[in-house]
Order: structure tokens, then C-alpha cells, then sequence
């Protein structure tokens, strides 16, 4: 299949690309920079330049493909809100290209989305809609491109890591180091589920090639690491105390990044697992957090 690939030289994107030509198929990845361009003809991908600002870009990369799988996010944390709902303007220009048809999107959310509540891991089968994440908009918007008859199939991601970003852990690493401690809400007892990014990448080619319309993966090797462990860890690296903030002291502490410290992301992956044959082999999040050289974010 020729697959358009958004944020194909991104974290995520740039590990999908490889899996997607070793299974065979034609990668017509997007890219907004002449150096990510150099990137993807050097891996054996064909470009396409465009934005996720410029929708007409996204639409006329998904045009002539046989298959979508959206990465791309702008991860500015700070304009979190307003990045989600971009999201979901770029997942329904891409439903609007491939309705109709029997080409599959998949599009990417986060596993927080399939909490069921009762403080219980996340599960596939679950979208709760009064979840409290803003990430919600990819999953509102790939639900309506579903219902209107596009081959729609959900990845979930937890945080997603190797030795040099760990999702949400880079930005908490830098406001550790801005504040000169690791801190942790409480007891730092909620947990996040986390996976190898090369694990996640072969999930993504997993789901094109085995998935079904209308299912959800979640791309889960940890169920969960506890919030107080990944700042201990952060604060061995750093060289800086771990402390434990009270929760009505979270807002001034953490500021923007205070709605994600006291979240429980524990998600389970064990359909994920069962449907796609998927085992993930990577190292977990605290021991590439031990690997990482916490010089290097200085």
C-alpha cells in the first residue's frame, strides 16, 4: 500500500517509517522542512510538504494514498487546549478525503480516553466521552468520520520513550530543573503506562495491516509506573531532591503541567495483544530513564 504519513520525521513518525518499507509498503511521508524532506529520502520515503495549519496540504497528501496513519501533534504543551482542537480539524479534513472508500485512517490518541472509572486501568473497548483530557477532539473527531463511513482505527499512546524523551516526563524534566526539585502530587501514587517507541512503531504497522475498522490499541507495555518512582528517578539524574507537593499546591507548583501530574494513566493492552499478536520487547521507562545523560537536556 502507499501510506501517507503525517509527522514522519517526528519522535514516533520518524521510527514508523522504517517498519511500514520493511513490511512492504510505499511511505509518502509529511514534512514542513527541507531537512526533514533530506530525512525521508534517505530512509526510502517519498515527500510530501505541508502543514497541519495548511488543511488543503493534508488533504491533497491523503488524496492519492491508500491508507492514512496520523502521528503529527504539535506538542506545545502550554496551548495544549487549542493543539487538541487543531487535531481534530486535521483528522476531519482527512475523514472528509477518505470517506467513501475502503482506505483505512488511523489516528492517534491517548489511553486515557479508555478509562472506565473506579480508579481501573484503561481498556480498548471503553471512550469515555467526560474524560478530562482535552486530547478527547482526535477521538470525537475519528468517531464522526467513523460514523459517516470512513475505515477509522485508534492508537493510544501512553508515554512514549527511549534514553533521550519520554513524553510528557521531557517537558516535567525541564520544570524539575527549573524549580530545582522533582516533585509528585500527594503520594505520588498515580500511575502512567509507558512503551518503547520502537515497540509503539511496529503497533502503528500492526494496526494498518491486521486492524479493523472502529477498534482501539492501546500501545501499552508498562500498565503503569507510579508518579513518585519517575520523580525519584528524574531526581537521581538531575542530581536534585524529590518532594512531594500537596494537591492544592499543584496549580502554583506545576502550573500548565499540573492537569497531567495528578492524572492515573494506567491503561491495559491485553486485547491489543490478543487482536494484533503484538509483544512488546523494549526497555521500560525507568530504565531508560536511568540511561538517559541529563546533561544533555542542561
Amino acid at each position: 500500500m502507499r501510506v501517507f504519513l503525517t509527522g514522519a520525521t517526528g519522535f514516533i513518525g520518524s521510527h514508523v517509517v522504517p517498519e511500514l518499507l520493511a513490511a512492504g509498503h510505499e511511505v509518502l511521508g509529511m514534512t514542513r522542512s527541507d531537512r526533514g524532506a533530506e530525512a525521508l529520502r534517505a530512509a526510502g520515503a517519498a515527500v510530501h510538504h505541508g502543514e497541519l495549519e495548511d488543511l488543503a496540504s493534508i488533504r491533497a497528501g491523503a488524496a492519492g494514498a491508500d491508507a492514512v496513519i496520523h502521528t503529527a501533534f504539535d506538542h506545545d504543551f502550554s496551548r495544549f487546549v487549542e493543539n487538541c482542537e487543531k487535531d481534530r480539524r486535521v483528522i476531519g479534513a482527512l475523514g472528509e478525503v477518505l470517506k467513501g472508500s475502503d482506505r483505512p485512517l488511523i489516528i492517534t490518541s491517548g489511553v486515557g480516553m479508555g478509562e472506565p472509572g473506579g480508579g481501573k486501568p484503561a481498556i480498548e473497548t471503553v471512550f469515555n466521552p467526560a474524560h478530562a483530557n482535552p486530547r478527547i477532539a482526535s477521538e470525537e473527531a475519528g468517531n464522526a468520520a467513523l460514523q459517516a463511513g470512513v475505515d477509522v482505527r485508534v492508537v493510544r499512546l501512553p508515554q512514549v520513550h527511549d534514553a533521550v524523551k519520554q513524553g510528557l516526563v521531557s517537558p516535567y524534566i525541564v520544570q524539575c530543573r527549573e524549580k530545582g526539585v522533582a516533585g509528585y502530587v500527594g503520594e505520588g501514587a498515580n500511575r502512567w503506562s509507558a512503551c518503547h517507541v520502537g515497540d509503539v512503531a511496529r503497533l502503528y504497522g500492526l494496526a494498518l495491516d491486521k486492524g479493523r475498522s472502529g477498534e482501539r490499541y492501546h500501545a501499552v507495555a508498562e500498565e503503569g509506573v507510579s508518579a513518585r518512582e519517575i520523580a525519584e528517578t528524574v531526581a537521581a539524574g538531575l542530581g536534585l531532591p524529590a518532594r512531594s507537593i500537596a494537591a492544592e499546591e499543584a496549580e502554583a507548583h506545576f502550573g500548565w503541567f499540573a492537569l497531567f501530574a495528578s492524572f492515573d494513566l494506567s491503561a491495559s493492552s491485553q486485547l491489543t495483544r490478543q487482536r494484533l499478536g503484538w509483544t512488546p520487547v523494549g526497555p521500560g521507562l525507568i530504565e531508560d530513564l536511568k540511561r538517559m545523560d541529563y546533561s544533555a537536556k542542561a
